[in-house]
């Protein structure tokens, strides 16, 4: 089984190489290979992206007359997975590097050319250097210079951070901690300030708004005006509003004086002897007020006849004003004083 494997083959001793026929190939013939992209191109037909690593079929030729010390240099051909336009490049022995050749441009080559150009100034430099001993000692001195200067700097590095080895983070977090504990506490103290300040402005309106409806509740009181008749013509005998000797309305809550001659009489309200004496006096129907007419007269001015008759069948009219009823009794107590004597 291990023989299958071997890849020495048996020569046999009069083998003679020279008479193997040879085939006629040419020297720029092709090959078809399978390879990966090299770097990251772009296609400069349609713009397709193709990154590195990105497998082809392609074909290889050797570059006639091209040689890197007595080393070959290889083609390739690809196609765009797009457009199918033809990519070209080959290999750089001198840099083992692949060399973009047509078809596209290559992408991220900033560090390559930043390297090419430091071997391009490396290489002008030794040239001078060579045919000039004064350029050498300046190129020498300059070295020294920026030497210093980078070890100064390296030195002020090192001491920045010894300073910020000695600060203390842990003080610093709990500094600004605190410091932020107080900012909210502070606006929480602005805000339930101006939270009461609303309050307070909005029950000072409220106040005032109802001290404003409680003023016009009472001009609309005070304005209202009375009745200007009463159900009854000796209604003006039985009101509660309390009235002095003299026949004055007092605005108090006091009863007014029982006077000797109602102890003897007694009210005209009640169904006394005297309350038979009274008759009502047909009142006309009130029509209703008529707009543009003038008001109807006021209780103050309003007037009530009332016809009495006394033990002796003699009628007397008694014209009464409505101010109060004393006078009405007076005028009673008078008649009877009067037939006594």
């Amino acid at each position: 089984m291990s023989e299958r494997k071997v890849l020495n083959k048996y020569y046999p001793p009069d083998f003679d190489p020279s008479k193997i026929p040879k085939l006629k190939l040419p020297k720029d013939r092709q090959y078809v290979v399978r390879l990966m992209a090299p770097f990251n191109m772009r296609c400069k037909t349609c713009g397709e992206y193709i990154y590195k690593g990105k497998k082809f079929n392609a074909r290889k030729e050797t570059v006639q007359n091209e040689l890197y010390m007595g080393l070959p240099i290889f083609r390739f051909y690809i196609k765009c997975t797009r457009c199918l336009a033809e990519i070209t490049f080959k290999t750089d022995p001198e840099n083992t590097d692949y060399a973009m050749e047509h078809g596209a441009t290559r992408n991220f080559q900033a560090e390559k050319l930043i390297e090419e150009e430091e071997k391009k100034i490396q290489r002008e430099r030794e040239e001078e250097e060579l045919n000039n001993p004064m350029k050498v000692l300046e190129n020498r001195t300059r070295d020294s210079k920026m030497e210093m200067e980078v070890l100064e700097n390296l030195q002020e590095l090192r001491e920045l951070n010894q300073r910020q080895a000695q600060v203390d983070f842990e003080g610093m977090i709990h500094q600004y901690r605190e410091m932020e504990k107080r900012e909210r506490e502070r606006e929480k103290e602005d805000d339930e300030r101006e939270t009461k300040e609303m309050l307070e402005r909005a029950q000072v309106k409220r106040l005032r708004d109802s001290d404003s409806d409680s003023d016009q509740e009472e001009t609309n009181s005070n304005t209202k005006p009375c009745s200007s008749s009463m159900d009854r013509p000796t209604d003006i005998l039985t009101t509660d509003k309390p009235t002095d000797t003299q026949g004055s309305t007092n605005g108090g809550v006091k009863r007014a004086k029982v006077e000797s001659w109602e102890k003897s009489v007694g009210t005209l309200g009640g169904r006394g002897s005297l309350g038979s004496l009274v008759v009502r006096k047909k009142v006309a129907a009130v029509s209703k007020p008529v707009p543009g007419a003038p008001p109807a007269a006021s209780c103050s001015q309003t007037e009530s006849k009332v016809e009495t008759s006394d033990s002796t069948n003699t009628t007397k009219p008694i014209t009464v004003q409505n101010g109060s009823s004393l006078s009405l009794l007076g005028a009673y107590s008078d008649s009877d004083s009067n037939e006594s004597d």
